[in-house]
């Protein structure tokens, strides 16, 4: 289809869809004309975000994250008082009891950076 055609379709000029196709190729289109185009063509416009990493990986990863940000916490506290925990096997076991925990409720995996 030529621009002439497309701007007949959309009821503007000709320019005005150079300028369209030019914002696409820019990626500074508006999603309104962009689903002007869209419908102009039979078409319909689908805005979806993809995940790079499958869900359950990105929640579990961000769990023991946020578990190792509170064992470092009591950590710090335990050696002050003088009762550090040097087992780094039992300290794998409770980063990920408590990453389990934390996934109970996943929402409040977001709280923190």
């Amino acid at each position: 289809m030529t621009t002439a055609q497309l701007a007949k379709r959309l009821d503007v000029s000709q320019p005005r869809i150079v300028e369209i196709e030019k914002g696409e190729a820019d990626r500074t289109i508006t999603l309104k004309s962009l689903e002007r185009a869209a419908e102009a063509l039979g078409c319909r416009v689908v805005y979806v975000l993809l995940p790079e990493r499958p869900l359950a990986e990105r929640l579990d990863r961000r769990a023991l994250e946020a578990a190792e940000r509170q064992l470092v916490a009591v950590e710090h506290t335990m050696s002050l008082e003088d009762q550090a925990v040097g087992n780094k096997k039992l300290r794998g076991k409770a980063r990920r009891h408590l990453a389990n925990e934390l996934l109970r409720r996943p929402a409040r995996l977001w709280d923190s950076p």
